[in-house]
């Protein structure tokens, strides 16, 4: 107890400036308490958000080095009854994380999750009338409330302005509170749209000028499939939806996009008035081949993030939830136009630690968090505790680089086996990189004769690098090997001046051992092994 008290007390009396995002040279970043923060974070499943259940796995959350717990906040629990706020969920999630010296994310599960609107309270889904759904095709109304009434965007944003107002009151000094997701997941499905009167009304009318001028003013950037649909009609400055666009499932999507993301942006900006911490929406991701309607359609998705930046400047970014083996892929397609990346969820595989290190390297991100963190197993664990500790022990070197160039993340460009080496240019030489993926060992042991055993998955392989300094590197990561060449044809050999191995301890790197010999095949190569995370400092030198 007198720990706890002690954490809370040293909370408790940090700077009153809220948290908040800067600039960084290309970068973003989310400064808490005066200094970057990177999110190492997990989210808790659906359910487990609750005090008194999530109580047994705070310790499980330590081990693991999380810094930050992403947690839901529910409609239907905090606003129980028209106008009556219970924030008991809210004040022992503060006071849980203050006690173990975490910080929080908050997720308002207001209108919709997963698209789906089962968070909203009992007072709303049992008065459709007040509260209207959306509808489908045949008139018949869905488990969706309807973005396109005016009681249901102002009823989830009193709940929302509450609930910041709140966080200001209770947590304005203490900053526990870093974030706040807006909504979960919001799209629309089986349909590309909703199909009541309302939504037909408003279809059938003008594009916002909002969104016209926005596409104008950012004509040369637009994301391709949105610039490819409104070019087809000869980019025109004004029309219906379909002049402007065309028709088919496509428009529907972004008009469905644009009154979603209105919708998001009314909620936001009450909340941003009572205490304005730094704002995001989530995706969920579209599988490969699905049309609009086969997924949550005209979310916060890399097609139509234009849409969504036009018609939600509160929010302050938008971040993917991915569960899809392509992870670079995915988090590219997020960074375009200086959107920040942050992975709010993400699959809690054994991957999951080398997609945390290479979302750091490679993008700058603000932070990473797997998805369902509590129920987390090996070999996972293991893997993201010993990401996340060296980023920790990195964190100076990580955000002093951000913006700058000077980190790189690694990362096998397919789940199978590479062909080519990834080759990296930084800090004037040419790493070339090869992963070793080799499966983990099987749990099959034991199979009775005759009977197949499941094919084990491939180890994790991937990591990050940033440049330290002239001819020095740090690498962090698992399963690989790099090679160096200067990055000007003509120059001497990089060779290999010294290797360290370093160890994360306690926040600070430590020195292990030099790795001159047989770790490097005699200079040929560095190399961080498989099935542990590893960190090496490597100094290069030239020769001819």
């Amino acid at each position: 107890m007198i720990g706890a008290a002690l954490a809370l007390a040293a909370l408790a009396a940090a700077p009153a400036e809220a948290p908040h995002l800067r600039r960084a040279g290309t970068a973003t970043q989310l400064v808490v308490d005066g200094a970057p923060f990177l999110v190492l974070g997990g989210e808790l499943g659906n359910s487990s958000g609750e005090p008194a259940y999530l109580k047994q796995f705070w310790p499980k959350l330590q081990e693991l080095g999380l810094n930050t717990v992403i947690a839901p906040v529910y409609w239907d629990q905090l606003e129980p009854a028209p106008g009556r706020f219970d924030f008991a969920q809210v004040d022992g999630l503060l006071a849980d994380a203050r006690a173990n010296r975490m910080r929080l994310v908050l997720l308002w599960f207001g209108s919709w999750k997963n698209s789906m609107s089962c968070y909203a309270p009992a007072w709303v889904k049992n008065d459709p009338r007040a509260f209207p759904r959306a509808q489908d095709s045949s008139g018949r109304g869905l488990e969706i409330l309807s973005p396109f009434a005016d009681a249901n965007r102002d009823a989830d944003a009193r709940a929302f302005a509450e609930l910041m107002r709140h966080l200001r009151a209770q947590d304005g000094r203490a900053h526990t509170v870093v974030m706040v997701q807006v909504e979960n997941e919001v799209g629309m499905i089986p349909e590309p749209r909703d199909r009541s009167a309302a939504a037909d009304a408003l279809y059938a009318g003008p594009v916002p000028p909002e969104l016209v001028a926005y596409l104008a003013d950012h004509a040369e950037a637009l994301a391709p499939e949105l610039s490819s649909l409104w070019s087809a009609r000869g980019r025109p400055r004004a029309g219906r939806w379909e002049e402007v666009f065309g028709p088919g499932p496509a428009t529907a999507e972004v008009f469905m996009a644009w009154h979603f993301a209105r919708y998001v942006q009314a909620v936001a900006a009450a909340g941003k008035a009572e205490y304005p911490l730094p704002l995001f929406a989530n995706a969920a991701l579209i599988r490969p081949g699905y049309q609009p309607g086969q997924y949550p359609s005209a979310g916060p998705l890399p097609h139509l993030l234009d849409v969504w930046r036009a018609a939600a400047p509160a929010v302050d970014f938008l971040a993917p939830d991915v569960y899809f083996p392509n992870f670079a892929e995915w988090a590219g397609r997020y960074t375009r136009g200086g959107n920040p990346l942050f992975v709010p969820e993400a699959l809690r595989s054994p991957d999951a630690a080398v997609n945390a290190l290479y979302a750091f390297g490679a993008h700058d991100a603000i932070g990473f968090a797997p998805f369902g963190i509590e129920s987390t197993s090996e070999p996972a664990s293991s893997l993201l505790s010993g990401a996340y500790a060296a980023v920790t022990s990195l964190a100076p070197m990580l955000t002093a680089a951000q913006g700058k160039g000077r980190s790189a993340g690694l990362l096998p460009p397919a789940p199978e086996a590479q062909r080519e080496p990834q080759r990296v240019r930084l800090n004037g030489y040419v790493l070339d990189v090869v992963y070793e993926r080799q499966p983990l060992p099987s749990l099959a042991d034991g199979v009775p004769a005759g009977a197949t055993a499941p094919a084990p998955a491939p180890a994790p392989a991937g990591g990050l690098v940033i440049a330290t300094g002239p001819d020095e590197f740090v690498f962090a990561g698992v399963g690989f090997r790099v090679t160096f060449a200067p990055d000007t044809p003509g120059d001497p050999v990089a060779g290999l001046l010294s290797v360290e191995e370093l160890a994360a301890r306690d926040g600070r790197l430590e020195r292990v051992r030099f790795l001159n010999g047989d770790q490097t095949h005699q200079g040929r190569h560095v190399r961080l092994e498989m099935g542990r995370i590893g960190i090496q400092r490597v100094k290069l030198y030239r020769y001819r």
